[in-house]
């Protein structure tokens, strides 16, 4: 069974026992089996396992994993050190940029956030090799929209940064009014300039947060 080392274990118990979830993990062995399937099976949990449910004061979510060969591991956005920055986030970065004077790292690796607070939790955790949204329908948005629904009822406001309409959707499971939910469209080429740009979310959502976040990546 799934073990990820941190307070999510006990949280997420009954989900990882769940009839649906048994269900999506024999699909996973049959599609690991087929082909290539990404992130790494290893790697599929590294958002819970960097931070801790106690630890969250920023919730970023994404779609599915990256599905080229050895981009996703475990975290929306990010790409292991090593990794050509992926147009997305090169638009982070540069928004990053104008809010803060934070200049563009030189890796991809938002492993630093995940431990200053920030989750990368994608909607749907695995994708199969140049297939996006291969893997939607199959049980995971079951077990995200359970940790959302679970940090929304945290006591502690959080923020949430739901960019592109994908995200967006989310919104109706965050009823707590004390947490921050920030909008815009999607950090993609396609639609960055479409509100993205020149959201000033990295701003408002330290100026929210009682310890703001450190956005700096080197």
């Amino acid at each position: 069974m799934v073990h990820i080392g941190n307070s999510w274990d006990a949280l997420l118990a009954d989900q990882f026992s769940a009839p649906y979830y048994l269900q999506l993990r024999e699909f996973l062995k049959a599609e690991y089996r087929a082909g290539a399937v990404f992130p790494p099976p290893g790697d599929i949990f590294n958002a819970l396992k960097a931070t801790p449910y106690e630890k969250v004061k920023v919730v970023l979510l994404g779609q599915d994993p990256y599905h080229g060969e050895g981009q996703a591991h475990g975290m929306c956005f990010s790409v292991r050190k090593g990794v050509a920055l992926p147009p997305s986030l090169k638009n982070i970065y540069k928004e990053l940029e104008r809010e803060l004077g934070i200049p563009p790292a030189a890796h991809g690796c938002l492993q630093k956030w995940a431990e200053e607070g920030v989750l990368l939790l994608n909607t749907v955790l695995t994708v199969r090799q140049g297939a996006p949204a291969s893997h939607r329908g199959k049980g995971w948005e079951k077990l995200t929209d359970r940790i959302i629904t679970l940090l929304d009822e945290r006591p502690e406001p959080l923020v949430f940064l739901l960019w592109g309409s994908h995200a967006r959707a989310k919104k109706e499971l965050i009823k707590n009014p004390r947490h921050l939910i920030l909008e815009s469209a999607h950090p993609s080429p396609l639609s960055a300039h479409s509100g993205f740009f020149g959201c000033g979310h990295f701003i408002k959502a330290n100026e929210f947060l009682k310890e703001p976040i450190d956005w700096s990546l080197e």
